[in-house]
């Protein structure tokens, strides 16, 4: 089984792209990300068996999850973005800040409508990939059953919202995630709850 500082290797090695978080008129914020088909051969090299699921949460903008599962171990990315390809991308430099793969918190460049966000100076002084940090992965947490009850009932709320068109509103809610508690849980079902109700 390949060892979590291969993994973190493989994420590394194809941070070679960059995910547009936001647009503010001329300007955009982008953070590095790693290139999709790159990671692909990367964890194709790396093990046998692994798995990428993409969830889409939202639109405009749009929120997209992505859980990478390789060496035993499971990450979920979620991000939010104008577009769906930097969504999907931004999810997955999320995963690799969770592997221990750090991009900071993003760069303001310039941004153009046609041309998109001009990273060629970031491009330039990036350094080439450094070697993974070897400290311990942080542990998954333990599940909680209750927890895992409260997540479904929020997630079932959340397909109701959607067809209800009011799912935008509910993932910004959910962007800080379900909550550390069954009562911090309970207060976010209550409050999506009101959203569908009004």
């Amino acid at each position: 089984m390949p060892d979590l500082d291969r993994v973190r290797e493989a994420l590394q090695n194809s941070m070679s792209t960059w995910a547009t978080l936001e647009v503010r008129g001329d300007q955009a914020r982008v953070v590095p990300a790693p290139d999709l088909e790159q990671l692909i051969a990367e964890l194709d090299r790396l093990a046998p068996q692994w798995s990428l699921n993409w969830g889409c949460d939202a639109a405009s903008p749009y929120v997209v999850r992505a859980r990478l599962d390789v060496a035993g171990v499971s990450r979920e990315g979620l991000a939010q973005a104008p577009t769906l390809s930097d969504a999907k991308l931004a999810a997955l430099a999320e995963l690799a800040r969770l592997f221990g793969i750090s991009g900071g918190e993003g760069r303001w460049v310039d941004y153009d409508p046609e041309d998109g966000p001009n990273v060629a100076d970031l491009d330039a002084e990036r350094e080439l990939p450094a070697a993974p940090r070897t400290s311990a992965l942080p542990p998954e947490p333990p599940r909680d059953p209750q927890m895992d009850k409260a997540r479904r009932h929020i997630d079932e709320l959340l397909e109701q919202l959607k067809a209800a068109g009011k799912g935008g509103e509910a993932t910004r809610i959910l962007m800080r995630g379900y909550g550390e508690t069954v009562d911090d849980s309970r207060a976010l079902y209550k409050q999506l709850k009101a959203i569908l109700d009004q």
